[in-house]
């Protein structure tokens, strides 16, 4: 009995032994299986996705612009002197004939003085020419001088008038250069420029104080309505039509756009350049905007439809050229050649290559060769540029 015990003990051994052992073995065969699919996986090289999308039919550029005053006045002097004294200092609010500033003219006084003199000499000499004709024509009756004689006086007499009337029309010129002796306005508007200071030797040329520089003395400008030049390309000549507008930005208020509305444009191109000088307005009844700004100018015109667009980060550099990296039906790798027509900032429009169908793969690595087999994971959040608001979502590949 004992011997019976014994023989069912050691079977009941042997078979949870053997047991054990298939178990086991069993185990880290499913072990082995699973490290090999997870090493084949990790040799195949993980890839992220984007697409090509259709922009809207819109073309847009942007350019450099400059505003100016509705009207810009830069005012000089009409006749030479000293600065006696300025009335209107940088962005004073002036009306026409205000008087921003007085020239002290030594030698327009001198030369005014000198007309005077000329006229009372010129006066007296008429008045004597005038006597000695009458006194001639009363001696004509007793025919004591000739008719010659009398002719000739009274022709003298009529060139002495003469003379008179060309000394008292430059009494009256020096008359005129004397009222320019005071700057004044043009027109309403605020002076956005003052160049002298008392003192300052003034010309017809402008402030002759500094060596070799010659400067306008102020400039007034209009500026509760604005003009806005633009050199735009030729290829933006059709658009530029009344009822264009441009979205504006100045530095000194970066968050803040402005509308300017088309106002005319130079109809034919800078042979230099290829461009074309456009002039928009704008109303600045509040004084925001300053003569002078440089801008930012975005134009947006209509086209037929819309371009395709890809981000700057699928482009592939390669000895053929420009390409993109897709991925095939069967997960492999081929480079396909694009035509580039515009590079912006985050994107590129292409005009031929790719379709809005194809796989393209985002940030494609160095080591990629065309037929590599490769993995398609999500992106991690913010890393598709053309859509950075949108949330990755998981793809059947990684669920896996």
């Amino acid at each position: 009995m004992n011997n019976l015990s014994k023989k069912v003990l050691l079977v009941l051994v042997v078979v949870v032994g053997l047991a054990t052992l298939g178990y086991r073995l069993s185990e880290n065969q499913q072990e082995a299986v699973a490290l090999q699919t997870n090493t084949m996986q990790s040799a195949i090289t993980p890839v992220a996705l984007t697409s090509a999308k259709q922009s809207e039919p819109t073309d847009t550029i942007t350019l450099p612009g400059t505003v100016e005053g509705w009207y810009e006045a830069p005012i000089y002097a009409r006749v030479e002197g000293y600065v006696k004294a300025w009335h209107k200092d940088y962005g004073a609010n002036v009306k026409k004939g205000d008087v921003l500033a007085e020239l002290n003219t030594p030698d327009l006084d001198a030369d005014y003085r000198q007309a005077l003199a000329d006229l009372e000499s010129e006066r007296a000499r008429n008045s004597l020419a005038q006597l000695t004709a009458q006194r001639y024509v009363a001696m004509r009756e007793n025919q004591a001088l000739s008719e010659q004689a009398i002719s000739v006086q009274l022709a003298e007499a009529k060139a002495q008038a003469a003379k008179v009337t060309a000394a008292e029309q430059k009494v009256k010129n020096i008359e005129a250069f004397i009222g320019f002796k005071q700057i004044v306005a043009p027109f309403d508007g605020v002076v956005i420029q003052r160049n002298i200071n008392v003192g300052d030797l003034v010309s017809k040329e402008g402030s002759i104080n500094t060596t070799n520089a010659k400067n306008n003395l102020f400039t007034v400008a209009v500026v509760d309505k604005l003009r806005l030049f633009v050199n735009v390309p030729s290829r933006f000549g059709p658009f530029l039509n009344p009822g264009m507008t441009a979205d504006v930005t100045v530095p000194q208020i970066p968050n803040r756009h402005f509308t300017f509305n088309f106002l005319t444009v130079a109809k034919g191109f800078d042979v230099n350049t290829r461009t074309a000088v456009t002039v928009f307005t704008i109303d600045n009844k509040d004084r925001t905007l300053w003569p002078g700004s440089y801008a930012t100018v975005r134009l947006t015109a209509p086209v037929e439809s819309g371009v395709t667009t890809i981000p700057t980060s699928a482009l592939v550099f390669q000895e053929h050229g420009t390409q993109v990296a897709v991925v095939t039906e069967d997960d492999r790798v081929h480079f396909k050649p694009i035509e580039v027509t515009k590079i912006l900032d985050n994107v590129i429009e292409v005009t031929s290559g790719i379709s809005k169908t194809d796989k393209i793969i985002n940030n494609p690595s160095a080591a990629l060769l065309e037929g590599d087999k490769v993995r398609i994971v999500a992106p991690a959040a913010g890393y598709d540029i053309m859509n950075p608001k949108e949330k990755p979502q998981e793809t059947a590949a990684l669920k896996q």
